[in-house]
């Protein structure tokens, strides 16, 4: 087998995150990864030794960590971010003081993970970055706080926004995500995967479904501000085959590796909300129709990757606005790599890689040399900590997917 870093996953051991970066160690001739279940790192149990390197994966959608997290074991429950990401960020900073007291090595920056899981900081950064993004006013940490649905509406108006996404600050996967339109008079509609049951309670759904006036729409965002909430501008999308479209990016050691177009006729166009991957040969063809180039779309998602140093890999949803002219990031996922069936851009030296393999190729090419260490506290853009950064060049090609 080839020599490699001895390596720890912490994740599902069952799920399939874990199973496909099991998949690349082997197919790289490497060892498997001892797998640590985020129940043992949420209730204080984990350990690691020296020379170890430890790579953090998604909670996952496991019944007994929600319950740790979540304070719930239901998965589809919306409400509870706020619990969920105390409770998550905290599991991390333990897990990086253990690590470094044993002498481990963690792949990624656990303050940029906690970073990443807010909205919030996380358009604050892309912003002070220079990254194209959506007009927000609860962008960063001093972003106004949206309390209720009295508050948003005053918001946009503020703002001159007629049309918006509402964000949990702390979801995933378009988890309890409105796309709000106003019409003045009281005329409001939300679309969402939101779904509330006879108590009121939040469910997520996978069906996109329409709410209707005020009253509709308000309770929606009353039951979720408690959680805290990013608000942007809705931006007008291209269109591809009569479908919204945007795409998925992964980032891997600095480079854009991999990409995937989304598609939908709803403004959610996450795959599992109903999505279909579009065809990507024609995106850069639109790209250069309208004037531009495609290596200028994937740079915009490298500066997004590299406002997070810390972070060896990120998944960058890019907006394409309309006409395929303009490029705005919406945003950054500190685990946006699950593609399954997808292989690399040509010429991005991930070709024929999956975007697990991706970063098994980055490890032994660059391996990270020294712990990250969390510290409590927050500042500009979330709590401080080093971590190892890597850059890279553009690829040019496409890539091909089942």
């Amino acid at each position: 087998m080839t020599a490699g870093p001895r390596l720890v996953v912490v994740g599902d051991p069952a799920g399939r995150r874990v199973a496909f970066f099991q998949e690349a160690l082997r197919a790289a001739g490497l060892p498997g990864a001892r797998a640590v279940p985020w129940t043992e790192v949420l209730r204080g149990r984990a350990r690691f030794a020296a020379g170890e390197t430890v790579r953090v994966d998604s909670p996952g959608e496991v019944p007994e960590v929600e319950l740790l997290l979540r304070g719930t074991d239901d998965p589809a429950r919306v409400e509870g971010g706020r619990v969920w990401y105390e409770r998550f960020t905290a599991a991390l900073a333990g897990l990086a003081a253990e690590a470094s007291r044993s002498g481990a090595v963690l792949v990624d920056d656990p303050a940029e993970t906690a970073v990443l899981f807010d909205k919030r900081l996380t358009h604050g950064r892309l912003a002070a970055a220079g990254v194209p993004v959506p007009a927000s006013p609860t962008s960063g940490p001093g972003g106004t706080p949206v309390r209720n649905w009295d508050d948003l509406v005053e918001l946009m108006a503020g703002a001159g926004l007629r049309r918006v996404f509402v964000k949990p600050a702390h979801g995933s996967s378009a988890s309890g995500v409105l796309a709000v339109e106003t019409a003045g008079a009281g005329r409001v509609q939300a679309a969402t995967s939101v779904e509330r049951d006879g108590a009121g309670r939040l469910f997520n759904s996978l069906r996109v479904r329409r709410y209707t006036g005020e009253r509709e729409v308000g309770a929606l965002v009353d039951a979720l501000a408690p959680d805290g909430l990013h608000v942007e501008r809705w931006l007008p999308k291209a269109v591809q085959g009569g479908r919204a479209a945007d795409l998925r990016v992964v980032v891997t050691g600095g480079r854009a590796t991999h990409a995937v177009v989304r598609t939908s006729r709803s403004p959610l166009t996450n795959l599992h909300l109903g999505g279909a991957r579009g065809d990507l040969a024609a995106v850069r063809t639109a790209i250069t129709a309208a004037g531009g180039r495609w290596e200028d779309a994937l740079a915009v998602c490298e500066r997004a990757a590299a406002a997070f140093p810390g972070t060896r890999c990120v998944g960058v949803d890019l907006l394409p606005g309309a006409g395929w002219r303009r490029f705005a990031v919406g945003e950054v996922n500190a685990f946006g790599d699950l593609l399954p069936g997808l292989t690399g851009l040509a010429g991005s030296g991930a070709e024929g890689l999956d975007t697990y393999g991706a970063q098994v190729a980055d490890l032994l090419r660059n391996p990270p040399a020294r712990t990250a260490t969390a510290t409590a506290g927050t500042g500009a853009t979330g709590p401080a900590a080093p971590g190892p950064g890597t850059t890279g060049t553009r690829p040019t090609g496409t890539s091909t997917a089942p």
